[in-house]
């Protein structure tokens, strides 16, 4: 498949945009549209790289306005671990296809994702069009039968990943060291490391998960995993605040990725800070992610490239921290790189994954810097189109079968709080 993008601002001169087999074939003033076998008209809308979400729930957005408003650990107890309980493969697909359909409408490209029912999540995401990191989930809570369960179930998967679309990649997602048992996370290192898999977990998160660490195994939380041999380029933390000096120095020393979820963690008020300005000068990769819909409650990667920005610099009361292009590139060409991905650029020879953007909205006017309003006025709603390796998934805000997404994943709340 062939795709022309014709007279498209980038970089605030109009290019044509030649896309085939995935990929930037061709970025020129004007490109002879012999062969293209579909033409889109861009004027006036800026090309932009789509947008990398580095941690997320997909399909909780069934959980979307459930059990607001309350402490982590009693949320997670009282309101969402037992409803998962509760989950099928069915409801999570429709609650995966909703979230997909979220970020199709707001601009996301690809996303990493942690959740149950790794299987309906993996068909929505096929469906839909979109590229993702999906986890299998581990959470043996110090039980022995139950953690052979999750191996043998994360065996299969990883079988079955094999067959999958190449825009989806399986990843180890041990939930926590406090969810996690110590041979639970061995098992995850030894098959990470036969396989070459990446691994997804949430790690120091909040002050109690750190407390319980030392009071269990005598250490903080980065330090155990680098004790049980965890840390390396291929561990993808996430939310990562409750660290000290030494540990950020771990983070820094093993290349592991750590990933910002700023909108839940203010919202759960994990009580500090993600502390950006050290993991930039340490070169530490870092990532931008909304988490779920239970604690965010919505997946629009605007929002949160916003609330980022806005909270590095009123934390350390600096105004130069976290420039617009800064936090841009945390969730486009950063993320890119931090899952692998040959996107997040716009040039020839990329993988064909773009954002039409309507210059025309209020928002958007006058315009004087076009990154400094994608990131500090705007909404997901600012995009006309959504291209993925080359396919057009979204075009003047419409998804094809959206509304029949939006009425089943409503079905589908529904069965699973009644």
């Amino acid at each position: 498949m062939s795709l022309l993008l014709r007279q498209v601002v980038l970089d605030g001169a109009p290019v044509d945009i030649l896309l085939a087999d995935g990929l930037i074939k061709k970025i020129a003033p004007e490109i002879n549209d012999a062969g293209a076998e579909r033409i889109l008209e861009g004027a006036g809308k800026a090309v932009v790289p789509g947008l990398y979400n580095g941690h997320s729930h997909a399909a909780m957005t069934l959980f979307r306005g459930y059990g607001d408003d309350m402490e982590l650990m009693e949320w997670l107890t009282t309101k969402i671990w037992p409803l998962e309980e509760k989950l099928t493969e069915e409801l999570v697909y429709h609650g995966a296809r909703l979230a997909c359909l979220e970020m199709i409408k707001s601009g996301t490209v690809f996303f990493n994702d942690m959740y149950w029912h790794f299987a309906a999540t993996a068909r929505a995401v096929d469906e839909m069009g979109l590229r993702a990191a999906l986890s299998g989930v581990i959470i043996d809570l110090n039980d022995p039968a139950r953690l052979e369960e999750q191996i043998a179930v994360n065996r299969e998967r990883f079988q079955l990943s094999a067959g999958f679309s190449p825009r989806l990649k399986f990843v180890l997602g041990p939930h926590a060291i406090y969810t996690v048992s110590r041979a639970g996370l061995e098992w995850v290192r030894d098959f990470a490391a036969e396989n070459n898999l990446m691994i997804h977990t949430h790690l120091s998160e909040t002050e109690q998960e750190v407390k319980d660490c030392l009071a269990n195994n005598g250490l903080r939380p980065v330090a155990y995993l680098n004790d049980l041999g965890l840390l390396s380029d291929k561990l993808v933390a996430a939310h990562a605040v409750w660290l000290d000096e030494n540990e950020m120095g771990l983070l820094e020393e093993k290349q592991v990725k750590v990933i910002n979820n700023p909108v839940s963690n203010m919202k759960l008020a994990v009580g500090k800070t993600f502390s950006y300005r050290h993991f930039v000068e340490h070169g530490v990769p870092v990532g931008l992610g909304t988490d779920g819909c239970g604690s965010n409650n919505n997946l629009d990667m605007f929002e949160t490239m916003k609330f980022s920005a806005l909270l590095q610099k009123f934390a350390i009361n600096d105004p130069t921290v976290q420039t617009a292009a800064e936090v841009w590139r945390m969730a486009t060409a950063g993320g890119a790189e931090i899952f692998g991905l040959n996107g997040g650029v716009i040039a020839e020879g990329y993988d064909a994954d773009l954002l039409l953007i309507d210059c025309e909205r209020p928002e958007m006017a006058p315009g004087h810097n076009l990154i400094s309003d994608l990131v500090y006025a705007a909404s997901g709603a600012v995009v006309d189109t959504t291209i993925v390796a080359g396919k057009v998934l979204m075009q003047g805000r419409k998804v094809e079968g959206e509304a029949e997404i939006i009425a089943a994943a409503r079905d589908a709340a529904r069965k699973l709080m009644g």
